[in-house]
């Protein structure tokens, strides 16, 4: 099937400045971390990609590990782009990173500038590209020099490999001192990205404001916890859920009384809102001004056509915020 893009995709979504840059980037990204390797059905992904642009999606986030098998999400997005998009490339952002584990041996992970470069070379190769438009080092490497990861950010931009460096997973210390060690090179670091929720609130007490400080963007992942945020644990666990598997991020021991007990009163706050409780909780993170993006995952057109609809109501009373932070700090 020939795909031809919505001519009024522009027209709905919301579009946030990056920290101090000219980069503009949806209010919803989308991330293609656990739902576009070879293990799952390629139409189905190809369908979703064409969902996301169709609304006004221009930011595509990737690693060079995501999949499964890891490069597979890499390799298939760049099959798509290729069929459907390539005319289309320049309305794009394409992000991909580099800092977990991708191959065997001692130049397979972390912050080394032959890690990040190597890693970067593979990743155009798999997406198809001559330039990805954001490129992160994926997690603080607290054994190698700050300095020198962040001069192989500087080398990736400076060789036209990325236009932009990011970073992801860092704490606010080295933040700071990776912005800084980036700007006294000529490249400002555009944007953090940080793991971000309703229920994982870490960013608060200090990462926003050096981010501010910075003239950083912020874009936000997992914003729904892995899916406790969302109507599938209301009830407790599924037999079928992320949290019943026996491997994964989310166990069946973070989901105490106390947390099925807020999701069940965040829910009925969110019904008061005329939202779902995943819609809200998009929108609980847009309502900060710093927050540039979330980034969603979908499994199908649908689940992402959910999460677009947070867009259409992203304004809280000061009693609904207050009622928040109640249930939250209870």
């Amino acid at each position: 099937m020939q795909y031809i893009p919505n001519i009024k995709r522009y027209q709905e979504m919301k579009y946030n400045r990056c920290g101090n840059s000219g980069l503009m980037l949806p209010a919803l990204s989308l991330g293609l971390w656990h739902n576009f390797g070879d293990v799952e059905i390629y139409e189905h992904f190809r369908e979703t990609i064409w969902a996301a642009f169709d609304n006004g999606i221009t930011h595509f986030d990737l690693a060079n590990n995501y999949g499964p098998p890891p490069g597979s999400a890499e390799s298939n997005f760049g099959k798509i782009l290729k069929q459907d998009l390539t005319s289309h490339r320049d309305e794009l952002v394409i992000s991909t990173k580099a800092g977990y584990l991708m191959w065997d041996g001692p130049y397979g992970e972390w912050g080394s500038r032959k890690y990040l470069i190597a890693s970067l070379n593979q990743s155009l190769k798999r997406l198809g590209v001559d330039y990805v438009d954001i490129f992160y080092s994926h997690r603080y490497d607290p054994n190698t020099p700050l300095e020198e990861t962040m001069r192989a950010l500087d080398f990736a931009v400076k060789q036209g490999k990325a236009l932009y460096a990011g970073i992801s997973n860092y704490p606010a210390a080295e933040t700071k001192k990776a912005a800084e060690i980036l700007r006294n090179m000529g490249t400002p670091c555009l944007i953090h990205q940080p793991r971000y929720s309703m229920l994982d609130r870490w960013v608060e007490p200090e990462l926003l404001d050096v981010l501010e400080q910075e003239g950083m963007g912020c874009i936000a992942f997992s914003p729904l916890a892995q899916g406790l945020l969302t109507n599938r644990y209301l009830k407790g666990i599924p037999e079928d859920s992320r949290a019943a598997k026996p491997h994964g991020f989310l166990t069946q021991e973070q989901i105490t009384p106390n947390v099925l007990n807020k999701i069940q009163r965040l829910n009925r706050l969110a019904k008061l809102r005329n939202q779902s409780l995943a819609q809200m909780a998009i929108a609980w993170l847009l309502k900060d001004k710093r927050i540039t993006s979330v980034l969603v995952g979908a499994s199908s057109s649908e689940q992402l056509r959910n999460s677009l609809q947070s867009l259409s109501n992203l304004n809280f009373s000061e009693d609904e915020l207050k009622s928040i932070d109640i249930i939250l700090n209870d």
